[in-house]
C-alpha cells in the first residue's frame, strides 16, 4: 500500500514525547524518519521506567518506523557532519529552546540560507518570541499558562492535572499540519519554511467551546459549565460493583430516553446549569448504584442515550469495539513484544523502534561519506 508520505525525508532531532509523537505520525504516514542521538544517553526516554527489556516501553511505541544515528553536535565535525546530510531531508523537527541552535551555529536564519528548501519544525514550550520564550517548563506548566488547567477538575480545590500529556501530543500534531502544509507551499515556491510551534499555545484550541463561554458571559467556571462538571446528564458515576460510568445525554432525546429508561421524571432543566444541580446529580447516584458497570453499559447499549463504561487502561486490549478497529496490536522488536497504538491516520510503520545508532553507518553512507571517513567520525567518537 502506498502511503501519503512516501519519498519525504525528516531528520529528527527530537527526544522525549513532543517532537518523537510529531515524528511518529510522519513514519506511519510513510515518511523516512532518522533520528539523531546524541552520544551522552540519546534520547532520554529510552532509559525511564516502565521498561520491556532496557528500553522505556513508551518509546518503542513512538519511535517505530525510524533509524537511528549518534552524533556529538556539540562538536565542530559533528554540526560538518549534519550540515552535509541536510541538503538530503525535506524537514528537520527539533525542540530544542530558543537560542540553542544558535549557539551551535546552526540558527534558524542560517539553515534556511544554506538550505532554502528545507522546511523547519520547531516545537518548544512558549514560542520563539515573547517574554516566555527561553523559560523551561512541561506539560503541566503549558496547561496552566494556556488557561485549560484553570478549566479543569471541580469547582472547588485545586485544578486537577490530566491523565495524559495534552500539550505534549497537541504540539506534535500541530507541528505535524505546519509541516504539512509548508510542504505542500514549497511544491508552489520551491521555498521552505519554519514552523513555530508552542505547546502552550497548542492547548487553546481544545478549549474553543469555554473560550466562546467567555467572551460572552466574562468567565468559564472551572466544574460550572455544562459540559466542565456543571449539569448532572453531562458527569461520571459509581456503580453498584466499585466501578464507572459515564453519561452524555445532553441533548433532549437522549436525557429523555435515560429517563424513560431508568423511571424518572423528565425535566428538562437538567440542562441548566444552577442551584438544583446537586440534588439531581444525588438522585442519579443513586440511580446508578443499583446496578453494576456492565448491566449500566447494556442499558446504555439498548436506550442509545449515550452512556458508556469508563475503561480501564487494563481493559482497552479486549475491549470488543476497539478490537475489531484495530486500535491496539503487539509488535515484536529486539527487547520484547510492544504494545502498539494504531494512530487514526495511517497503519503503523512496520519497523521496531532502534537500538541506539544503530543506523549510523547507513545513513552517513547514504549521505555521500566514505567509509574512511565514516571510520574516522566514529574513532573520534564523533558518531557512534
Amino acid at each position: 500500500m502506498q502511503r501519503p508520505l512516501e519519498g519525504v525525508r525528516v531528520l529528527d532531532l527530537t527526544r522525549l514525547l513532543p517532537g518523537p509523537f510529531a515524528t511518529l505520525v510522519l513514519a506511519d504516514m510513510g515518511a523516512s524518519v532518522d533520528k539523531i542521538e546524541d552520544p551522552h544517553g540519546g534520547d532520554y526516554l529510552r532509559h525511564m521506567p516502565p521498561q520491556l527489556g532496557d528500553q522505556n516501553a513508551a518509546f518503542l511505541a513512538l519511535n517505530r518506523g525510524k533509524r537511528s544515528m549518534v552524533l556529538d553536535l556539540k562538536r565542530p565535525e559533528g554540526r560538518a557532519t549534519l550540515e552535509r546530510l541536510l541538503p538530503r531531508y525535506d524537514v528537520l523537527v527539533e525542540q530544542f529552546r530558543p537560542g540553542v541552535l544558535d549557539r551551535l551555529g546552526l540558527s534558524h536564519a542560517r539553515l534556511r540560507n544554506d538550505f532554502p528548501h528545507l522546511v523547519i519544525a520547531a516545537i518548544t514550550g512558549y514560542g520563539q518570541t515573547g517574554p516566555l520564550a527561553h523559560r523551561a517548563g512541561h506539560d503541566l506548566n503549558y496547561l496552566a499558562r494556556s488557561g485549560v488547567l484553570g478549566l479543569t477538575g471541580p469547582e472547588s480545590g485545586p485544578p486537577q492535572p490530566p491523565g495524559f500529556q495534552l500539550a505534549d501530543v497537541a504540539g506534535g500534531l500541530w507541528a505535524v499540519i505546519g509541516l504539512l502544509g509548508a510542504l505542500r507551499a514549497r511544491e508552489a515556491t520551491g521555498q521552505g519554511a519554519v514552523v513555530d510551534i508552542a505547546m502552550s499555545e497548542g492547548t487553546l484550541p481544545f478549549a474553543m467551546a469555554q473560550l466562546g463561554a467567555i467572551a460572552v458571559n466574562g468567565t468559564a467556571g472551572r466544574g460550572g459549565e455544562a459540559l466542565t462538571g456543571g449539569i448532572a446528564p453531562y458527569a461520571t458515576y459509581g456503580t453498584k460493583d466499585g466501578r464507572w460510568v459515564s453519561l452524555g445525554a445532553l441533548e433532549p432525546k437522549f436525557w429523555k430516553s435515560f429517563c424513560d429508561g431508568v423511571g424518572l421524571d423528565l425535566d428538562m432543566t437538567a440542562m441548566m446549569p444552577g442551584a438544583h444541580q446537586p440534588a439531581l446529580r444525588a438522585r442519579l447516584t443513586e440511580v446508578f448504584a443499583t446496578r453494576t458497570r456492565d448491566e449500566w453499559a447494556a442499558f446504555g447499549a439498548e436506550r442509545d442515550c449515550c452512556l458508556e463504561p469508563v475503561l480501564e487502561p487494563h481493559e482497552l486490549a479486549s475491549d470488543p469495539h476497539l478490537v475489531a478497529r484495530g486500535i491496539l496490536h503487539k509488535q515484536a522488536t529486539p527487547w520484547g513484544e510492544s504494545t502498539q497504538v494504531r494512530l487514526p491516520v495511517a497503519p503503523p510503520a512496520e519497523a521496531p523502534a532502534p537500538a541506539m545508532g544503530e543506523h549510523t553507518r547507513t545513513i552517513l553512507g547514504e549521505g555521500g561519506f566514505s567509509a574512511e571517513e565514516i571510520d574516522a567520525l566514529v574513532s573520534g567518537n564523533v558518531v557512534r
